[in-house]
């Protein structure tokens, strides 16, 4: 299969290249590539700005795919409730013309979503057909792109998930979740982690394999795929110390008490019923993700 991989230097794009090294895969970068882009695994990818129509036909065009897997997203959850502009010029606008372009050369679309097209009102485990109500510009953005490309192209998946982290960072936000608990705890910082938002936090690396699994149904639909199991932000960053072998000063906040400019929704977790309803669902539960996710950063030092 050759598939047209946008965002290939992120920390879910790098683990999609190793699980779908099996294919022709062709990654693609914004802005300039660096020696590190370059030099990693797999990876020698084309430079391609999602926002650019020309540059996305041309590139789809040359390629020809059978699949373009969409990575690209602007997730500065925070910044953009001041500014949504470029979360709907990257996370709406630039999907619809991914899945115009795909229409046109008649090349299936995976997009990746977000649990934060949720309000959390539910109190239970979100499955595909539940309605989404975001609560922040972010989670707008996100579901103006679903319902950009359900409009645009029948060959879609639409992948939502939550709470990633991966051994390549997360460079658009600075850092993911785990990276930043575990650099707090060894600059010794009192750490406060809400303890009233509840998720599944997921390894890219599973939610790639997993990725690479659904592509080869051509079962097209809205997927939801996160590790198994549910825990607050404070839990997770507890199981996280404990794995580490750190005990730094945590502590439980709520919401409230930290004040974020963007809500978040207080439940957001995912059950993968569609991909169960295929059969082919092998999300492990997070905290044997994570054990992994930890002793690979132990085996990186």
């Amino acid at each position: 299969m050759k598939i047209l991989l946008i965002g290939a230097n992120g920390q879910l794009g790098r683990d999609l290249m190793a699980a779908l090294a099996q294919h022709d895969v062709l990654g693609t970068v914004r802005g300039a590539i660096t020696a590190d882009d370059s030099e990693t695994d797999r990876l020698s990818p084309v430079a391609l700005d999602v926002c650019d129509a020309v540059e996305v036909r041309a590139t789809i065009a040359g390629f020809l795919p059978n699949i373009v897997i969409n990575c690209a997203a602007y997730h500065r959850v925070d910044d953009i409730e001041s500014d949504a502009s470029q979360a709907l010029a990257v996370n709406a606008l630039a999907a619809q013309r991914l899945a115009l372009a795909c229409r046109e050369l008649d090349a299936a679309l995976l997009h990746v979503s977000t649990d934060y097209v949720f309000d959390g009102a539910k109190r239970a485990p979100y499955v595909e057909t539940d309605l989404p109500n975001p609560l922040s510009a972010y989670g707008t953005s996100k579901l103006a792109g679903e319902l950009l490309i359900r409009a645009a192209w029948r060959k879609h998946y639409i992948v939502r998930t939550c709470g990633l982290y991966g051994l390549a960072g997360a460079s658009g936000k600075g850092g993911n979740f785990v990276n930043t608990m575990l650099r707090l705890a060894q600059e010794g910082q009192p750490i406060r982690v809400v303890n009233d938002q509840t998720c599944t936090p997921t390894f890219t690396k599973d939610l790639a394999q997993q990725i690479a699994r659904l592509i080869e149904t051509e079962a097209y639909g809205v997927y939801h795929i996160t590790n198994a199991g549910a825990c607050t932000w404070y839990e997770f960053a507890c199981e996280i110390f404990r794995l580490a072998g750190l005990q730094p000063d945590v502590r439980p906040i709520t919401s409230a008490e930290f004040n974020a400019p963007a809500r978040r929704p207080p439940y957001s977790v995912l059950e993968n019923a569609a991909l169960k309803a295929l059969g082919i669902d092998q999300m492990r539960h997070w905290r044997e993700a994570l054990a992994e996710y930890i002793s690979l950063k132990v085996a990186q030092r």
